[in-house]
């Protein structure tokens, strides 16, 4: 699908686009023109090749799962940025990072957006809206502007699946803290997956975004550039966030060890006591119960009170011990 929109100081027009021909109109246009592509067919891809001189490997690399990047060409600067969220999973119930490629191709006098996903990307489609009802000073500045606006929300964006996760880990420090839990454990490697998956889009994001900030980009205008400067110090502080972030999970995996240890020395500490207990008493009735012909050689059984002041005996030791541990501080 390919829409069409040219707009300026003076307002906005909606164009259909049907052929190659309408494409060409609405790129000849006066003013700006903004061409919005998504779940864009094959001939339709050869169409906006053809009429914007874009390489089909630029295409590629849109629709492929390729690393966010800016790239220079004779007639318009190429930006691939990924919109990321958390949904479900498609085989697990957790929250797992979703991305989605966002191409912009910025020219002279036109932007194209290029989307592969089948709904539509909301960071594109809230600023397609702005210009729809001609919000802010997007009509009054050029196709970088735009394009500007769309990389400024997808960074946005990121700072919202930020505090999910930062809701998470809270969650799950406070479940480390009562005590060893499957689901704790789970969690926590959940949230370090996902912030490694979410590495691996802030950082290339950061350098495509610092070649348009510091003016190496030919088809960004230099009042455009601070604008840019201001994307690249949001992009620094998501950086550092989720940095933060992976440190915190780390530690928080580091606690539940701990505490995970912990309750396993408690358990081997008290079977430690009652194995100790039971060595002296098992020693005593070894010794009681060993066969020996004849009662002349352990006289003690033939006294009436034997057994009582067997058992007695061996109560005082438990109680010695018992008392011995707990000054100790072992129970």
């Amino acid at each position: 699908m390919i829409d069409a929109r040219v707009y300026d100081a003076g307002g906005v027009d909606t164009w259909g686009v049907d052929s190659e021909t309408d494409l060409e109109r609405a790129r000849d246009a006066p003013g700006t023109t903004w061409i919005r592509v998504s779940t864009a067919t094959e001939a339709e891809m050869e169409a906006i090749s053809r009429v914007f001189a874009i390489h089909p490997l630029e295409l590629e690399d849109v629709r492929s799962d390729v690393r966010p990047k800016t790239e220079e060409f004779p007639d318009h600067t190429f930006v691939l940025v990924k919109a990321a969220s958390l949904r479900r999973g498609e085989t697990t119930f957790d929250e797992e990072v979703w991305t989605r490629p966002v191409g912009l191709f910025v020219g002279e006098d036109w932007v194209l957006t290029l989307t592969v996903e089948d709904d539509v990307v909301p960071a594109v489609e809230r600023i397609w809206r702005s210009v729809e009802n001609r919000e802010g000073r997007i009509l009054v500045n050029g196709p970088d502007f735009a394009a500007y606006r769309v990389i400024d929300r997808v960074v946005d964006d990121y700072f919202v699946l930020l505090d999910d996760v930062e809701d998470t880990i809270e969650e799950i420090e406070e479940g480390v803290l009562e005590g060893p839990d499957d689901d704790v454990l789970d969690g926590l490697n959940a949230a370090r997956r996902d912030l490694l998956s979410f590495r691996k889009v802030v950082w290339p994001t950061r350098e495509a975004v610092s070649i348009l900030a510091r003016g190496d980009a030919a088809h960004v205008r230099e009042p455009t550039e601070k604008y840019y400067r201001d994307v690249y110090d949001h992009l620094i502080e998501v950086v550092d966030l989720t940095e933060t972030y992976r440190d915190l999970a780390r530690g928080a995996r580091d606690i539940y060890l701990s505490v995970v240890s912990q309750s396993t020395n408690e358990v081997m500490r008290r079977l430690t006591v009652v194995a100790t207990i039971f060595i002296p008493l098992t020693f005593v009735v070894g010794v009681y119960g060993m066969n020996f012909s004849g009662t002349g050689n352990m006289p003690e059984l033939t006294w009436p009170y034997a057994y009582p002041a067997v058992m007695l005996g061996m109560a005082l030791v438990t109680v010695i011990l018992l008392l011995y541990f707990e000054r100790e501080g072992w129970l």
